[in-house]
């Protein structure tokens, strides 16, 4: 015991200089005050770092004393994010984000989002005239997500879903209905990709079916434009992100179908990583699609309001996703 403490003491005061320092530098940058640091600080930390590790490998395999071990662990950690950490603050990553990250990423998917638009809008027209030859298949199309919508509903009741506000009482229920309904989907289509891209098609086009299904009921009424705008007022945003979700799920079953070179996990992590971000953009646009369901398409009752609304909305989303501008990455 007494050897193991005096080479432990030897050890620390042969060393112990450089840790202390890279403490003191390290200290000094944290407090916000990197900026200050001359350069010769700054080459020295990189230096101070590595024998750092050095002293931790050989406290290890010389099985020194805990606390000397546990104290070069958390110097180390320090040194390795201030070396090899990123150098961005938390605005500027969220600026790049919204600048470069996420609409690379999407635009990265054109394919796979031009695809799950295909599928959407064959579900759609395919439900739309199902049900225009016979209702029974409503029932089937669009289940309980009806909600009295149905062709046992009045022409009158019917309309007043369109316009009547109720008063404002359950907006607010209603859009958190309907944005964890949204949400649910979303996360399904883009969860669900690692199977081969299939269940994020079915996904897809039962909320076509659904679409179509209710376009039909109100085209029957002869409401079929007043329904587009109730519709469409949020859908330019809701549908633009169940589409964007099914796009990140079909890129990674289509890396796990075709991995090439690499194995299938490999494959399916990359694409991952990358349709990730895809997603976090995602929830966004299904928060902004959430208000304007809840609130904007119930206070708001002019049918050429809402269609305006929907065409400028769907308008930035492709701007924002699909315009070259100078600095963007292609």
């Amino acid at each position: 015991m007494k050897d193991l403490q005096l080479k432990s003491h030897r050890f620390r005061a042969e060393r112990e200089g450089d840790w202390r320092r890279l403490e003191a530098l390290l200290a000094k940058a944290e407090r916000g005050r990197a900026a200050k640091l001359s350069d010769d600080e700054l080459l020295q930390i990189p230096v101070l770092y590595r024998a750092v590790t050095s002293s931790l490998s050989v406290a290890r395999a010389t099985s020194l004393d805990a606390s000397l071990i546990s104290y070069l662990e958390s110097l180390t950690t320090r040194g390795y994010f201030f070396v090899y950490g990123p150098r961005t603050r938390l605005l500027q990553r969220v600026s790049r984000f919204f600048r470069r990250d996420w609409p690379n990423a999407v635009r990265s998917l054109w394919r796979e989002t031009l695809v799950c638009a295909l599928i959407f809008l064959v579900a759609t027209v395919a439900a739309y005239v199902m049900v225009q030859r016979d209702n029974a298949w409503y029932d089937t199309m669009v289940g309980g997500m009806s909600q009295g919508r149905d062709f046992a509903a009045t022409t009158e009741s019917l309309k007043k879903i369109l316009y009547d506000n109720d008063g404002g009482h359950f907006l607010g229920a209603f859009a958190i209905f309907l944005f964890t309904h949204n949400a649910q989907v979303s996360i399904f289509c883009f969860a669900l990709g690692f199977a081969f891209g299939v269940p994020t098609a079915l996904l897809m086009a039962q909320q076509g079916l659904m679409m179509g299904a209710m376009l039909a009921l109100y085209a029957s009424r002869g409401l079929g434009w007043e329904m587009g705008g109730w519709l469409m007022i949020h859908g330019a945003t809701e549908l633009f992100a169940v589409i964007l979700a099914g796009a990140a799920g079909f890129r990674i079953g289509m890396a796990v179908g075709f991995p090439g070179d690499r194995s299938r996990i490999d494959a399916a992590s990359a694409a991952g990583r990358h349709a990730g971000v895809v997603m976090i953009g995602v929830v966004l646009m299904l928060v902004v699609a959430g208000l304007l369901e809840g609130i904007g398409r119930q206070t708001i009752r002019l049918d050429w309001a809402r269609y305006a609304i929907a065409a400028t909305t769907l308008t930035l989303w492709l701007a924002f996703f699909y315009l070259p501008r100078p600095g963007r990455a292609a």
